[in-house]
């Protein structure tokens, strides 16, 4: 986190959704209660593999989803861009012109006939491009390599991996004995549907800061007969409480895991049709294949082309995730809703920006401070 702001931000959801509570989000407007990400900075979006291996960009991490105000996802991501575009050394023009088309990118999803100024191409969405055609081409031994180092079948003990408990590695056994798990597994097109599955190896997974504290598992199966078998590698997630805020009322799964898996069904098809929700010693868990095409979107250097035709695209991306769960009339007036009280001087609403601004600020300072107990620890 104290490598740059903008890794800061994706850090730190917290003090986005203390903003949240405060009286400056007041302003924002009500948008309809739909399954939002909560925490949509641009490192949650990326390619994503669906179990045809169809490759789409879409929302990739869905933790934080709940029932909510979609408008927090746009200021959210408006937020992760425009600390982006400060790491790439852009000037304040261009996070002015990003918001205006990200507003306008969101729309468009919204109202399909809704056009934005840039016409974008695969030159001036180089970052986007470049991991969807990275994800096209990727095999089982990109995989291996870059999760487990190797395309054996084992997971090396170390500084990520880490042995389990005899408890841990039983019900590792038991939870892959289970025909919901199996089927998930098999549900891959080229697989067969009635392949059986083995546990080869399993480790505790010391993937980042969201790992403290919660259980985390990688799983190394073995599909199919003994001498064919494909080999695939599973991420075991606990799931915990949302801290995103939910709308009031708002009808969600009381189990954690269940939660993330309606959420992702919503938002993330491709994604959300290869979770299943699970617990594992007695704690909510979501199971996912880990897909060789499944990655995520690292924008650290831009240029002023390239951010504000990424904050287009990635805002309709977004809007699609929403879009898809209301009626033609509630897309309608939610485009409405978002263009109210539009500056004189910017074509984007003025919550938006002052929104943006604030959080920039708020960071910013938090930020140096971070720093500053990081130098001296």
């Amino acid at each position: 986190m104290a490598r740059s702001a903008h890794a800061y931000v994706r850090g730190n959801t917290l003090q986005f959704y203390q903003w949240l509570k405060e009286d400056s989000a007041r302003k924002l407007p009500q948008g309809p209660p739909v399954w939002i990400c909560g925490d949509c900075h641009v490192g949650n979006l990326g390619p994503v593999a669906n179990s045809d291996g169809k490759v789409e960009i879409e929302i990739r991490d869905l933790d934080q989803t709940v029932i909510g105000n979609p408008a927090h996802d746009l200021i959210r991501l408006g937020l992760s861009l425009a600390t982006a575009a400060r790491g790439s050394d852009l000037p304040g023009v261009t996070t002015a012109l990003m918001m205006e088309q990200m507003v306008q990118g969101y729309r468009s999803a919204l109202i399909p006939h809704v056009a934005t100024k840039v016409k974008k191409t695969p030159e001036n969405l180089r970052p986007v491009e470049t991991v969807l055609r990275q994800a096209v081409n990727r095999e089982w031994r990109h995989l291996a390599q870059e999760r487990i180092e190797d395309v054996e079948p084992t997971i090396p003990l170390g500084d990520r991996f880490w042995t389990l408990s005899e408890e841990e590695k039983e019900e590792i056994e038991k939870l892959f004995k289970n025909e919901d798990a199996r089927k998930l597994i098999t549900s891959l097109k080229h697989r067969d549907d009635d392949a059986k599955i083995r546990v080869l190896d399993a480790a505790y997974w010391m993937k980042g800061c969201s790992s403290l504290g919660r259980l985390r598992y990688a799983v190394l199966l073995g599909v199919g007969p003994k001498k064919d078998k494909e080999y695939c590698l599973v991420d075991i997630k606990e799931a915990v409480r949302a801290a995103a805020p939910a709308a009031k009322n708002a009808d969600m799964p009381k189990d954690f895991a269940q939660r993330v898996v309606t959420g992702a069904s919503n938002l993330s098809p491709y994604l959300g049709e290869r979770m299943l929700a699970a617990k594992f010693l007695g704690r909510p868990v979501v199971l996912r294949e880990l897909m060789p095409q499944d990655l995520k979107l690292e924008i650290d250097r831009l240029t002023r082309e390239e951010a504000v035709n990424a904050a287009s695209y990635l805002a309709c991306i977004v809007g699609k995730a929403h879009a898809r769960q209301m009626d033609a009339a509630t897309r309608k007036h939610w485009a409405a809703e978002l263009t109210k009280n539009q500056s004189k001087t910017l074509n984007a609403p003025g919550w938006m920006w002052t929104s943006i601004v604030e959080l920039i600020a708020s960071h910013e300072t938090a930020y140096l401070e971070h720093c500053r107990l990081y130098a001296t620890a």
